[in-house]
């Protein structure tokens, strides 16, 4: 009998996946039976919830009993249930792959010449030069000193003159390993333990005491090459890329704020990820400070805010910079009825119209971001992330053959509309913007008969004015993968380091992945950085001048230029 039941069920839904609706002839019935078949994905992705949520209650059930969970074991992928969600496939067109030399780019430190025995040589052999052959190698040993340092003492001055060791060389080891062990922690993810063993395999002996203050500490200089990177950065470029990652701190949940462009890379720790910590992030800022003003009132139009709350507030003084206690007091003297988030709407309308009134900070004018809530209002503009968006889409498992095929033609359709896109940022022209904005529009509010995804259209149309922001500025990049790739950076640090303890720990974190990702933006070998930076050589520039250098020959806001 239960066999039965099983063949029925299956003969049922090969039956489903053989109706193709565009067929049937009679309006009416068509209508009906894609009605039918939305009905049944609905149904379907309901019944994949709750097996979902039945089986994880069952698992934590035989749990609290002190039984086994049912194993984890991971299923291969069906047609219409793929769960993975990368589009590089669909939106990248393929190009012909050549490789190039790599021997152009090797430093030769030494050369020698290799002799062919002459005793194996026949008489008539005739010398024809030499066959170069490039072999890359390293030499790792150590190189303990024992300085001695001439002391004198002055009998009328009563003082000991004692010489300097060279610089580099404070403590007690030399720039080499600080070099080494930094540029391993940080640039090549190594775990304190793995580093420990691999400096005594070498001969060098160092307590997992000074190993961890010398990744931690006493690092204002780098701290400070930061700052300025990030200064030169927000100036380089109107637009900066923002995204967000998890992180912990001391076994407490904190958020990794990434924001970059094509010249640097910065990471900043917080404890939240709200809109009031993102503007903090922008202003790199412990403290905010707010104001009331016109800017604030258009602010609080977009929050459901009573009106009698923006009223009072004109009533308060109005152009005055605040700190966040002087601001919380004139709120609890003034609005003291205020609830706990229209408060927060409220300091962060007047948080946003003191970032853009300060001049001590470059303002960012569009974020090249997601879509999450944190991120909107901050700036004069948002441009949202294509492949994010598409995201969506390829989130959706259609049960349904004829949903599936609906789905497959148009995500062709979205990556064909991304590619030409992309040819337009190449040869922008007003006549070319007007044609994709109609095709936008085509794209996204013709109906297609499979409802989930019609959904999923009518919220990308939505944001139409984020995602045609590049018709206007077509230098904004149409995607957010190098924030999303910097964050994946910092998740791979997590995972291997597991998280930092101390709060010093995750500044010093913040700063030397800075610095990593920086550096090799700009072309520049993180190892040797930290080496002249120890030795105080001299040879490379500050990372803030060079951003500035390139900047001017790579600008990246032309289209926000007065004409």
């Amino acid at each position: 009998m239960t066999q039965k039941i099983i063949e029925g069920d299956k003969s049922i839904s090969d039956l489903l996946q053989t109706i193709e609706p565009k067929g049937i002839a009679d309006e009416s019935m068509r209508h009906t039976v894609e009605v039918l078949l939305n009905l049944i994905e609905q149904l379907q992705l309901k019944v994949k919830g709750l097996e979902s949520e039945n089986q994880r209650l069952k698992d934590e059930n035989n749990r609290l009993k002190g039984e086994q969970a049912q194993p984890d074991i991971k299923a291969k992928n069906k047609k219409g249930f793929e769960n993975k969600h990368s589009s590089e496939k669909e939106r990248k067109t393929p190009l012909q792959h050549s490789k190039g030399s790599k021997n152009q780019t090797i430093k030769i430190d030494r050369q020698q010449i290799l002799e062919y025995p002459h005793d194996k040589l026949p008489e008539d052999a005739q010398f024809k030069g030499y066959e170069e052959v490039i072999v890359q190698d390293i030499i790792l040993t150590t190189d303990n000193v024992l300085f001695r340092k001439e002391k004198y003492y002055s009998p009328l001055e009563k003082k000991t003159y004692l010489a300097e060791l060279p610089c580099g060389y404070e403590g007690e080891f030399g720039p080499g390993i600080k070099t080494l062990v930094i540029s391993l922690y940080y640039g090549g993810n190594m775990t304190q333990g793995k580093l420990l063993e691999f400096l005594e395999d070498i001969g060098i002996s160092m307590s997992a005491g000074y190993l961890s203050n010398l990744l931690i500490k006493n690092h204002a200089d780098f701290e400070t090459e930061k700052t300025e990177v990030y200064l030169s950065g927000l100036e380089s470029s109107p637009w900066q890329h923002f995204d967000q990652t998890a992180a912990r701190v001391g076994g407490v949940n904190h958020t990794t704020n990434v924001i970059c462009n094509p010249l640097y890379t910065v990471y900043l720790t917080t404890a939240k990820k709200d809109r009031l910590t993102v503007l903090k992030g922008l202003q790199n800022t412990k403290e905010l400070e707010f104001i009331l003003n016109q800017l604030t009132s258009e602010l609080l139009t977009n929050f459901p805010l009573p009106n009698k709350y923006k009223n009072a507030l004109k009533l308060l003084p109005q152009e005055t910079v605040l700190s966040e206690e002087q601001f919380h007091t004139l709120l609890d003297t003034y609005l003291p009825k205020l609830g706990s988030q229209q408060r927060t709407r409220i300091m962060e309308a007047a948080a946003i119209a003191f970032y853009h009134q300060q001049t001590d900070w470059p303002v960012v004018q569009t974020l090249v971001c997601d879509d999450a809530p944190q991120f909107k209002l901050l700036t004069d503009n948002i441009a949202l992330c294509w492949v994010h968006e598409g995201r969506h889409y390829k989130k959706l498992s259609p049960f349904i053959a004829c949903h599936q095929k609906i789905l497959d033609e148009f995500l062709d359709d979205f990556w064909d509309y991304y590619r030409d896109l992309l040819a337009y940022k190449n040869s922008p022209s007003k006549h070319w913007a007007e044609k994709l904005r109609s095709e936008f529009w085509n794209l996204f509010s013709t109906e297609s008969g499979y409802q989930q995804l019609d959904e999923r259209k009518r919220l990308t149309l939505l944001k139409i004015s984020e995602l045609l922001l590049v018709l206007e500025h077509p230098e904004l990049p149409l995607h957010n993968n190098p924030a999303e790739l910097a964050a994946r950076t910092m998740v791979q640090r997590r995972n291997i380091s597991y998280a930092t303890q101390t709060l010093e720990g995750t500044q010093a974190w913040d700063t030397f992945m800075s610095l990593v990702a920086t550096t090799r933006q700009l072309g520049i070998s993180f190892f040797e950085y930290i080496r002249d930076r120890i030795s105080q050589v001299g040879n490379i520039p500050s990372l803030a001048t060079i951003i500035r250098e390139k900047s001017v020959l790579n600008p990246f806001g032309c289209s926000w230029m007065p004409e």
